[in-house]
């Protein structure tokens, strides 16, 4: 049994010619949807970044493949948990643990061998690094109950979904824990509000099968939502910056980000799906402006 691409799918590539059983594991990790992967890693590299990690381009090749292998490890975690959920739900429906592509002893023995990368990549990191990065698995595995025990479960994806920020700030330097307290405030507002965007997508379902999210809560205020915890997000980033940094023209670095965000909250359709959806997507290039403007202010 194939499982049928979901509608948020970018198969096409890749994950597309592999033989149809192949096929179903990397759509169970997500492997067809790099968005996820661009989310995960764009935190690690703001921390090193900002740090002076600038000529350490091997830590940011090994975090791009830790975030890519422990964003899959983390989907099929959650895929194992939510399978009779995702059963009910029209979007999910067709992923491969509830749609009996794969099994879950299977999806057990995949997510294992995903864990293994992130392990590989875990002994590239200085030991109080690797420390701070196991201390996101108690994290992670609560995120899939959040949904069902509040209103708000994007703000425990926030914690967990930035967590690469501390990881690769202290991948280059053990002080400075304002700094990286802002940042990493910073990262979880914006993984709130980036993630209330894509949550526009499941209202109806979600709330026919009784789980929370802050679409649902924020209602016909998703808009204002957004904007809230970006702007916060900004001002958290603006600290960071300006602690570092204390110089007007270093807040200049932040430029490009802000306007992506406003572009964002200005053009959001929260009743139509594509458009939730591409704003969603999106995030993928904030990311990358924040990584430069953390460039430029940890290399002076």
């Amino acid at each position: 049994m194939t499982a049928e691409i979901v509608p948020d799918s970018q198969h096409k590539g890749l994950v597309a010619a592999l033989p149809a059983r192949l096929r179903n594991y990397a759509l169970l990790a997500r492997f067809d949807r790099p968005i996820g992967w661009w989310l995960l890693f764009w935190p690690c590299a703001w921390g090193l970044l900002l740090a002076g990690g600038q000529s350490r381009w091997d830590l940011l090749a090994w975090m791009l493949l830790g975030s890519i292998a422990m964003r899959g490890a983390g989907c099929v975690y959650n895929d194992i948990v939510d399978a009779d959920l995702d059963k009910q739900v029209a979007r999910t429906a067709a992923r491969p643990i509830a749609s009996g592509a794969v099994s879950k002893r299977a999806a057990w023995v995949w997510l294992l061998a995903l864990a293994a990368v992130g392990l590989i990549v875990l002994l590239q990191l200085r030991t109080a690094a690797q420390l701070v990065a196991l201390g996101s698995l108690a994290l992670v595995a609560a995120y899939p109950f959040m949904k069902r025990i509040t209103g708000f479960p994007q703000a425990w994806l926030g914690l967990v979904f930035t967590w690469g920020a501390p990881t690769g700030w202290v991948a280059i330097r053990g002080d400075g824990l304002d700094v990286l307290a802002a940042l990493y405030a910073g990262a979880v507002l914006w993984c709130i509000g980036y993630d209330t965007i894509y949550a526009c997508q499941d209202r109806e379902d979600d709330a026919m099968v009784g789980i929370g999210s802050s679409a649902l809560t924020l209602g016909r205020h998703v808009r204002g939502g957004v904007a809230a915890f970006y702007a916060g997000a900004v001002l958290c980033w603006a600290l960071a910056f300006w602690w570092l940094r204390p110089d007007p023209l270093a807040l200049l670095a932040l430029a490009p980000a802000v306007l992506h965000l406003g572009w964002q909250v200005l053009t959001l359709n929260p009743d139509d799906g594509d458009n939730a959806l591409a704003r969603f997507r999106a995030n993928r290039f904030t990311g990358l402006l924040l990584a430069l403007g953390c460039w430029v202010v940890g290399n002076a």
